[in-house]
């Protein structure tokens, strides 16, 4: 309950005069006319009092502070797009309410997130909770137009003074505060902005704001505008905190320096070249020393790591470099004309530091002050509040839980806490060398990968196989068209071919081609090779003569066997062996060499050894349940190495390959009739043959499909999880046999995953050292265990390059360089990032072109989507019924400008290679731009044109002359827009000035927010 009302009391007497708005106060009401701000300005914080408090004598205090600091009385008034400070209508009082417990925290919670109207103020709400007779907590909750950082302890020390006062004698003891100074003239700011606005400019064309990207754990979605925010609260071990002045001294920086330095030294180890935080710069003058107000400019910071500096080295470029940037301290960024869209953070990450002077003493009680309870409200994707105390140096990181997840949050904390322990022991320490991982936490993080040991028998493929063909002779082995073997025709065809082989000299260590068509006698080409001894090379007969060519020179094949030489023998049929038992290889033995793409253009041979082809399929054999009842598909071309799992996995336990033809591979609604009519149970295609199937009406719930070879889409797994009746995603790259981990697709899935490693396969994500990240930071994806190749076919340099020592596996294990960029969620579960080399620059800015393709895909009516560069231009491919003006405001919204595509084609379908894969290289070059029409009517450009020069003060503005090369900022944006509305009837948002900064473009908006009335 309150013992007073809530509401404002009496209008003030005396009230000063107004006053133009501070350059900060004026980016802050304009942010707030800019976008819903909530509860992002307000700034709070908490006095505890512990013994008799008199509430009156508190009262009178509180009402003497607010006399002194007639700011805090105040509002805002909208003269003509300019904002003034005017004296508030009525003023805050104190509220006194009996609150206990979670009662307390709720109310708390509410008073802190409650509005303030900043045209009818108050503008500082001030509520005293009583918890028990003796206990009672003061909560200042105030907007920070009025009011930051520094006020805080001003008000609490004028607040002791004036109680002292009060207890001394009702006013008749001891004096309050010296009076303080004069504010300064008005104009008194402008001026020294103006004095200092060249210099700013040479700073910021020198030092570009940066990015307003980061790389953080966990960080799966843009973390733009202000909404809900989560925090973290922890202090640094006492032992680590006494460290940090002797380490500063002796580096030679301050506290404050060293924890900038820290902190961008964990953004970069995070993976952030160029670490960017916005910065809290105070701007007090001398004669402001003591006044309640907004005094501070929020300005952002980059560093230029290099990974192998020392941090000390790397501190002492940090101080000299915040030294550059104090000297500009008082120039809002929006004054420079450096383009910045304004906002409420100037930076993906934030930080603020105060050290504050102990809590004065107020008479007769103890009194404690907690200077940073959170807002509930997050500005960006971190923000760190640091109260550097005399006893304790305490941290609040503010975090949007719907971009980072709690868990990653409190990483962050341990991580940043971890390098500073090193840092604080070994300044010398490289920023590469730094560590993030406490020793526990690294031992998890390695082991999350590496716990997938199972004891599988050393048996090779035709040795199982031969064990089904014992089992049940005469079970159906393989279906093509009207055809079918059974398990002894396929054994004993496959035999027959291995003798004839052997008695060419074919055996161990021979490479033979199989160049056979989609048939049954594909099938007994494979299988004969491997029971002969030798590696089979798979080479589709549809792929270009010249590549075959190559393939078959490269490989330096024996045998290059065709249909004709795979003719079944009758006898076969009659399930006759052949003359001579056919001896199986080892598992050491080679089993395959397939071929894939080069970057260099050179296909090159993947060599995999039969002990890794088994433990793939052993592994897909527990994980399915597989047995005889299945029947798989097989669809894929031979050359593609995931058509050795849909071949052979059948046959090694039981079950039935149905082999589809050429000429229905590529026809969804063939290959649909194809698996209905056979009662297929398992299919596995590319996302791109999975997006096939369902346009010709693929819904088959007893089918379980594996997706693989390409990112899944969630879109397109949205669309394809309830027409089977269990979907897997899939991922490996050849050079790991196949596949090496795998997610199941639940039925309403929120995102897709390649999940967790198969049976004895391990996965590390690393950075570009080789030593561990930490969950939900990308990395480099490497692979290692029972899948990892022999290496290439007769390329040293590159197994040298790709297939490297595993420095945390048992002594002489390899690991795969797979190129792939992952992050590994808290659930151990991997996520694909994108190739490394997808990665492009464009005008100066590195783009991933994944990144564009997952947010096409997120528009509604978008199913397939590309994004590549043409002649220098970012476009971006999409299939579906969305149109263009919606993906660029969709995009718009979600990405940076320079990510957004310049323009959108529409496809019936996205080209694809023989293996059913995007081929980026068929992509249609875009139309030709056309060129615009004369943007903006005579008379509303005209007019538009000479609001800006009568703004601006300029005699004359041309069409395409930027605002912020003219010199506008915010207030000038706001004067416009008023100017706009009265004379040609239309709003102009603000934030429009950032997309169309000139007066072309801005008449363009008038003439469409015209049509739209």
């Amino acid at each position: 309950m309150s013992d007073a009302p809530a509401g404002p009391s009496p209008a003030i007497q005396h009230r000063p005069e107004a006053r133009p708005a501070s350059a900060a106060q004026s980016g802050i009401w304009f942010n707030e006319l800019l976008d819903d701000c909530g509860a992002v300005h307000h700034v709070p914080f908490v006095v505890s009092f512990e013994g008799d408090l008199d509430i009156e004598a508190f009262r009178r205090a509180c009402a003497a502070v607010l006399r002194r600091h007639p700011g805090l009385t105040s509002v805002v008034e909208d003269r003509s797009g300019a904002p003034f400070l005017i004296p508030g209508a009525a003023r805050p009082e104190l509220v006194v309410e009996r609150r206990t417990g979670q009662d307390s925290v709720l109310a708390t919670r509410q008073h802190i997130l409650a509005p303030f109207d900043l045209a009818r103020g108050p503008l500082c709400r001030l509520i005293l909770q009583i918890a028990g007779p003796r206990a009672h907590r003061l909560l200042v909750v105030a907007h920070h137009l009025v009011f930051d950082g520094r006020s805080m302890e001003l008000l609490v020390a004028d607040l002791a003074t004036y109680y002292a006062a009060e207890l001394g004698g009702g006013g008749q003891g001891p004096a309050g505060p010296p009076e303080l100074p004069p504010d300064e003239p008005v104009g008194a700011e402008e001026e020294r902005i103006a004095a200092r606005l060249p210099a700013a400019r040479r700073y910021w064309a020198e030092h570009p704001p940066g990015a307003d990207e980061v790389v953080l754990p966990g960080l799966d979605r843009p973390a733009r505008g202000v909404g809900a925010g989560e925090s973290v609260e922890f202090r640094f071990p006492e032992e680590l905190r006494a460290r940090l002045g002797p380490t500063a001294e002796r580096i030679g920086v301050t506290r404050f320096e060293l924890l900038v330095a820290s902190v961008h030294a964990l953004l970069f180890r995070y993976g952030n070249t160029a670490p960017v935080t916005a910065l809290d710069l105070g701007t007090r003058t001398p004669d402001q020393r003591d006044r309640v107000g907004v005094y501070v400019n929020e300005l952002p910071f980059s560093s230029a790591p290099e990974a192998g500096t020392p941090f000390a080295d790397f501190a002492r470029e940090v101080r000299t470099a915040l030294r550059e940037l104090y000297r500009i301290r008082d120039v809002p960024l929006g004054r420079v004309g450096a383009g910045v869209r304004p906002g409420v953070a100037l930076a993906p990450v934030s930080l603020s530091y105060r050290r504050p002077a102990p809590p004065p003493e107020f008479p007769g009680v103890t009194a404690s002050v907690d200077w940073g309870p959170s807002n509930h409200t997050a500005r960006n994707a971190l923000r760190l509040e640091l109260v550097d105390g005399t006893d304790e140096l305490s941290v609040l990181m503010q975090y949007p839980p719907r971009s980072i997840a709690r868990a990653e949050a409190e990483s962050i904390g341990r991580h940043w806490l971890t390098a500073l322990g090193r840092v604080t022991a070994a300044p010398g320490t490289t920023l590469a060398e730094l560590p993030l991982l406490d020793p526990d936490e690294r031992a998890r993080t390695l082991a999350d990968g590496d716990d997938t040991a199972v004891a599988y028998p050393g048996r090779t493929v035709p040795e199982l196989i031969a064990e089904q063909a014992a089992r049940a002779p005469d079970a159906t082995a393989v279906i093509h068209a009207d055809r079918r073997l059974t398990y002894a025709e396929l054994n004993t065809a496959a035999d027959r071919l291995a003798e004839r082989l052997r008695g060419k000299g074919i055996g161990p260590g021979a490479l033979v081609a199989v160049r056979a068509k989609r048939s049954e006698r594909l099938v007994v080409g494979l299988l004969g090779v491997l029971k002969a001894g030798a590696a089979y090379i798979p080479l589709d007969p549809d792929y270009p003569a010249a590549r075959l060519a190559f393939i078959a020179a490269d490989s330096k094949a024996v045998l290059d066997l065709g249909d004709a030489d795979l003719t079944i023998d009758p006898l076969c049929r009659d399930g006759s062996a052949g003359s001579a038992e056919s001896r199986a290889p080892g598992p050491g033995d080679l089993a395959y060499v397939i071929y894939t793409s080069g970057s260099t253009g050179r296909p090159k041979g993947v060599r995999i050894e039969h002990h890794s082809l088994t433990n793939l399929l052993l592994s897909f054999r527990d994980l399915l349940d597989a047995g005889p009842a299945d029947r798989w598909l097989a669809l894929t071309s031979v050359s593609f190495d995931i058509s050795a799992l849909e071949i052979f996995l059948p046959l090694i336990t039981g079950a039935t390959v149905v082999v589809a033809a050429e000429g229905q591979t590529r026809d969804g609604a063939a290959l649909r009739e194809l698996a209905a009519r056979h009662g297929v149970s398992h299919i596995q295609a590319t996302p791109t043959g999975w997006a096939m199937l369902l346009d010709a009406g693929f819904d088959a719930p007893g089918v379980t499909a594996l997706t693989g070879g390409e990112a899944l889409p969630l879109t397109l797994a949205r669309r394809l999880r309830p027409r089977t009746g269990r979907l897997l995603n899939v991922y490996g790259p050849t050079e790991t046999t196949i596949w090496s981990t795998v997610d199941e697709v639940g039925p309403d899935p929120d995102r897709v995953t390649i999940g967790r490693p198969l049976a004895n396969t391990r996965i590390r994500v690393l950075d570009e050292h080789l030593a561990p990240v930490p969950a939900g930071v990308p990395g480099d994806l490497f692979i290692a265990g029972a899948g990892v190749a022999r290496g290439y076919l007769g390329r040293p340099e590159l197994d040298s390059e790709r297939f490297l020592p595993d420095p945390y596996g048992p002594p002489g294990e390899r690991m795969y360089r797979t190129g792939d960029r992952v992050r590994r969620r808290v659930d151990g579960r991997l996520e694909f990032l994108g190739r490394a080399d997808d990665q492009i620059k464009l005008r100066g800015h590195r783009i991933e072109l994944g990144e564009i393709e997952s947010r096409l895909l997120a528009v509604d009516g978008v199913h397939r989507a590309a994004a590549a560069v043409h002649d220098g231009r970012l476009v971006g491919y999409h299939t579906g019924g969305a149109d263009a003006g919606a993906l660029r405001r969709e995009l718009a919204a979600a990405l940076p400008a320079y990510m957004v595509p310049e323009v959108f084609v529409a496809l019936d379908a996205l080209p694809a290679t023989p293996n059913g894969k995007l081929d980026r290289s068929a992509l249609p070059p875009p139309p030709e731009p056309v060129p615009a029409p004369a943007a903006g009517s005579g008379t509303v450009r005209e007019t538009v044109r000479v609001i800006w020069c009568e703004v601006l003060g300029l005699p004359g503005v041309g069409d395409t002359e930027d605002i912020f090369d003219l010199g506008g900022h915010s207030i000038t944006m706001t004067q416009i827009s008023t100017r706009i509305l009265d004379r040609l009837g239309v709003d102009v948002p603000l934030y429009a000035y950032f997309e169309e900064p000139t007066v072309r473009g801005i008449a363009d908006v008038v003439d469409d927010l015209r049509t739209r009335m």
